[in-house]
């Protein structure tokens, strides 16, 4: 039963029959006092809220309202609904535990979106009572692409196939390099929309002049070096996820343009009058405090709450120590075929001191550390040496009585070898060791000539 409390009866009868249609059944109540007792009468599954009931209260009924249903039945879920002037009031809403918040005038597709998140998310599953292991996690969810078997990461996999299902929007939290866009595409891989696309994009590298020329898209003639049209890429991802990383750099005017598009599912192609609508999942990560930022007045709260209905933090290397192993080996595996050195391995005690190495970029910085050391070593057994060869000065843990060591190799030494590597590796042919190391040719070209390492056009 989905309870709907307004004072406007059309507003009711409207919201009423849109449910209704969908297979919900509905009760209506105008006024505070009589949904109280329409909740004390039905099991109800959802409450749908206006936040006003009189023009004198200005949104103060409405709280205090939610108050009560949080107090009277605190696991059923409240969408609020508010318009766009008194936004303020949903965060507080939201503050005191509402589920979602919808503006005036709605989109039908969004509201039902919403309520089938909000009762898909208040259904809490039945526990089993077994051990949570990897393998019966793979069983139950495509996560096959993650490395790692740590509990910790264990229960961040099964809730996020828990919460893939449904269309609620996902902050991910977590340092630089702990595997925030895995986790992104974990949830779009075990979604509804899987079959559509996964769109990531990096805020961190758009400046606010462009925002909405690369999120909107733009018309051809719609500023001056607007030569063609270009698709934005909520266009791109529509019916599929759009994944926004380091959505703690967005400047204050590209969060607002943000935050309507993600509030009306609706947006405008620059030099289009003309309103487009989207239909789309929305996954955040940030390495920042985003609450931290709200407080500082740096990010804003209507949008904070926007996207942080379901919150995901990933904890850092340091604190999975176990699974370094894991993914030492993942890498390697995958290297041998890159580099054609099927025999290679790494020995035990390299994996034990890799556990004990301080990491601060986390899952990058080892995937980094192991090519380096991969390109450099000469023997088919990876040892301890190996790996602090290449290893760059850090922090020692807290605790650590001593530093690991460090190599005597200079960065152009590293750099000079890894070239001479690749350069045997592939037979000297030059593409395909420039693009080995993620160099142009000619940037190539350029360090071979530094190096004084002889090279023939072979291709």
């Amino acid at each position: 039963m989905i309870l709907i409390i307004d004072d406007d009866i059309a507003i009711r009868a409207s919201l009423s029959l849109l449910l209704k249609q969908q297979g919900y059944k509905t009760k209506e109540a105008a006024s505070p006092k009589e949904a109280l007792e329409q909740a004390k009468l039905h099991p109800l599954q959802l409450v749908i809220m206006d936040m006003n009931f009189s023009i004198e209260t200005t949104g103060e009924d409405g709280l205090h309202l939610l108050g009560q249903f949080k107090q009277l039945m605190p696991q059923v879920p409240v969408i609020l609904i508010t318009g766009w002037g008194s936004i303020h009031l949903a965060v507080e809403g939201m503050r005191a535990g509402a589920a979602d918040f919808i503006t005036k005038p709605w989109s039908n597709e969004y509201l039902l979106q919403s309520v089938r998140t909000a009762l898909s998310l208040s259904q809490e599953p039945a526990e089993s009572g077994d051990a949570l292991t990897r393998k019966k996690l793979d069983k139950q969810y495509d996560l096959g692409f993650i490395v790692g078997q740590d509990q910790a990461l264990l229960q961040i996999l099964k809730k996020v196939g828990q919460i893939a299902p449904t269309d609620a929007s996902v902050l991910i939290e977590g340092e630089s390099g702990t595997g925030k866009e895995l986790i992104a595409e974990a949830v779009h891989r075990n979604s509804l929309r899987k079959n559509h696309p996964f769109v990531k994009v990096n805020l961190g590298g758009i400046s606010s002049s462009l925002f909405e020329s690369e999120m909107f898209g733009h018309k051809r003639g719609a500023f001056t070096d607007a030569k063609l049209d270009r698709t934005g890429r909520f266009e791109i991802a529509n019916k599929g996820t759009i994944f926004l990383d380091e959505i703690g750099e967005l400047d204050l005017s590209s969060q607002i343009k943000l935050l309507r598009v993600l509030q009306d599912r609706t947006y405008e192609v620059l030099g289009d009058s003309r309103s487009r609508k989207l239909d789309i999942r929305v996954v955040c990560a940030t390495n920042k405090d985003l609450a931290q930022l709200v407080e500082e007045g740096k990010f804003r709260e209507d949008l904070y709450y926007r996207i942080n209905l379901i919150k995901v933090k990933l904890p850092p290397l340091r604190e999975r120590e176990e699974d370094i192993p894991l993914l030492v080996r993942f890498f390697v595996e995958n290297l041998k075929k890159t580099y054609h050195r099927p025999a290679l391995q790494v020995s035990a005690r390299a994996l034990q001191w890799l556990k004990e190495l301080p990491l601060p970029g986390n899952i990058r910085e080892l995937k980094n550390l192991v090519e380096r050391t991969v390109l450099v070593a000469e023997d088919e057994v990876l040892e301890a040496e190996d790996f602090q060869a290449q290893a760059q000065q850090a922090p020692a843990k807290p605790g650590d009585k001593t530093l690991p060591a460090v190599g005597t190799m200079t960065l152009d030494e590293m750099e000079a070898s890894m070239i001479r590597k690749s350069m045997t590796f592939y037979h000297n042919n030059i593409s395909k060791v420039a693009k080995a190391l993620g160099l142009s040719r000619a940037a190539l070209y350029r360090r071979l000539d530094k190096f004084n390492i002889p090279y023939e056009a072979a291709d």
